[in-house]
């Protein structure tokens, strides 16, 4: 769940294709219901096409999003928090969820399925994105733990190599996490504007390949 903020992390250049026959079982879709949905989820970490999102990931030091109901039983609402240099901010949205699915619909279009993985309290979400002319994708690692099993990591990271992404940006486990009560803003304006500043696009994919260069 990339979610939404899940909308956060990109690419550059495209990383070599596992052979297919290696990736079907890693690319298998699981079924998830409302319910296992609902609650906290630490991100840990993710790869995208969206122009910037690797720079953006390489600053955040924690990220976590939270998942609730609503009046509506096919809606969900969605908060993401995260601390980018040390200042916390919190996005919250309403997301439709059904038939193991999450859409968001308007004003861009994202649609979100859930990856088989080593980690039982963990869920990898895999991301399509439309704005305008323009598609992206992200693949998303999340838990219910701040940190994962080396196992789980690492078929993450295969997934992201079957995908032809480049290897997932992970966040390190020992940066504070913001706590729960920062007010949220609205959060679809704000991913809309970093997905339709078309012009702003080169500049940012510059500085993803600065930052995957010179940022550990």
């Amino acid at each position: 769940m990339k979610c939404v903020a899940v909308v956060l992390l990109s690419l550059l250049s495209l990383g070599r294709c596992a052979p297919l026959s290696s990736c079907a079982p890693l690319l298998k879709r699981i079924s998830i219901s409302p319910e296992e949905m609902l609650g906290k989820w630490m991100y840990i970490g993710g790869s995208s096409d969206i122009p910037g999102s690797r720079s953006l990931a390489h600053l955040m030091t924690s990220v976590w999003v939270e998942l609730f109901v609503t009046s509506q039983s096919n809606v969900l609402k969605f908060v993401q928090t995260q601390k980018i240099y040390g200042t916390c901010s919190s996005l919250a949205y309403n997301v439709i969820f059904e038939n193991s699915t999450m859409l968001i619909e308007q004003p861009f279009y994202l649609k979100e399925i859930y990856l088989s993985t080593e980690c039982p309290d963990c869920l990898v979400a895999h991301e399509d994105i439309v704005s305008g002319n323009n598609a992206f994708k992200s693949l998303l690692m999340f838990s219910r733990s701040r940190s994962v099993s080396p196992a789980a990591l690492e078929m993450f990271k295969k997934q992201a190599e079957c995908l032809g992404m480049p290897p997932p940006i992970i966040l390190s486990t020992d940066n504070e996490m913001c706590p729960d009560d920062i007010q949220p803003s609205e959060g679809l304006s704000a991913l809309n504007s970093l997905l339709e500043a078309r012009t702003g696009h080169r500049v940012a994919r510059f500085l993803d390949t600065i930052f995957d260069l010179f940022v550990n």
